[in-house]
């Protein structure tokens, strides 16, 4: 059995069978959703060759949850956005920006959720006041599109060809023509480390 401090481990056979090695018992994709909300920690792994493989795990909980009827939470913009995003240069600020966003979401779901209560059997003026966590959600989500911007300049600092502005500054294409230097590389190290405080901060 795993220690308190430590996840628990499942692992997952050829025949797509996972073993909670904590309860020594089988369990199914259901249980192991019921764990997450649960907040109890596990890691899965592939019980021939070690492999962790919690990622495609809870990935596919989601894909089974979304085709339950009246679960779904994806929406079809945000799923397009998402996979135009693989392959792209903002590939790698696009987790830290979604584990921000869901981070500072939790934080004001539970105010959310005591006003909800608060004002539950209560007058329509008392009900109106749920709306204040909202605001404060929407809020909170174009700060972070703001910084997400602000992270793709960083990746784009080029005007599109042809644009009005392309000659009235000849000096700044010539001055980037040069290779990048790895001074410059690190200076863009760490504006994204800056704005990942910033969100830290913000959340």
């Amino acid at each position: 059995m795993a220690a308190k401090d430590e996840p628990i481990i499942i692992k997952k056979y050829a025949n797509r069978r996972l073993y909670n090695t904590g309860t020594s018992t089988y369990v199914t994709l259901e249980d192991l959703a019921e764990m997450v909300k649960k907040g109890e920690d596990f890691t899965v792994q592939d019980a021939k060759t070690g492999d962790d493989i919690t990622h495609p795990v809870l990935t596919q909980i989601i894909f089974e949850l979304e085709n339950k009827d009246g679960q779904n939470m994806l929406p079809i913009p945000f799923l397009r956005q998402l996979i135009a995003f693989y392959g792209d240069q903002m590939q790698m600020i696009v987790p830290s920006f979604l584990e921000q966003s869901m981070i500072a979401f939790s934080k004001e779901q539970e105010r959310f959720r005591e006003q909800m209560k608060g004002a539950l059997g209560k007058s329509p003026l008392d009900m109106m006041k749920i709306a204040t966590p909202i605001k404060a959600l929407e809020e909170q989500t174009r700060r972070n599109m703001e910084m997400f911007q602000n992270a793709m300049r960083l990746f784009t600092p080029f005007p599109p060809a042809g644009s009005n502005g392309a000659s009235a500054a000849p000096a700044e294409p010539a001055r980037k023509e040069t290779p990048e230097k790895p001074d410059d590389l690190q200076e863009l190290k760490e504006q994204i480390a800056a704005m990942q405080r910033k969100l830290d901060t913000m959340s």
